[in-house]
């Protein structure tokens, strides 16, 4: 089954972390890597570039507009995410738990199966 963990992100709260707290994160996140990469469960993990570099696109009346900017109206975004392909959900919930953010208060690791895959409805 497949799973995406997402990893929301609060900038005040990354901003209050000290140096030490920030760089355990990062060896936490390839610590998990190379554990899901032994396991065979990673797919693809990506991280995303901060909120203020994106684009909204959205087309009415057949054209298409650009806006530059985040247009979310939340403190959190979306930093990042892990595929994995594991047995069940509660084998993903386990591995989300191991993800650093998991356990910063004001950070979020959300875990959905996914449902569409390749054309095929995989839920």
């Amino acid at each position: 089954m497949k799973f995406l963990i997402s990893l929301h992100i609060n900038p005040a709260v990354l901003d209050a972390l000290t140096d030490e707290e920030k760089a355990a994160i990062g060896t936490g996140h390839g610590r998990f890597i190379e554990d899901l990469k032994s396991s065979g469960e990673l797919i693809i993990t990506q991280a995303l570039v901060d909120p203020s570099q994106a684009a909204v696109v959205t087309v009415r009346n057949g054209q298409p507009a650009v806006t530059d900017g985040p247009f979310l109206e939340a403190k959190e975004f979306l930093g990042g995410f892990y595929l994995i392909d594991c047995e069940d959900r509660e084998r993903a919930i386990e591995l989300a738990a191991r993800i650093p953010d998991a356990a910063i208060e004001g950070l979020g690791v959300e875990v959905r199966q996914v449902m569409f895959s390749d054309g095929h409805l995989d839920a």
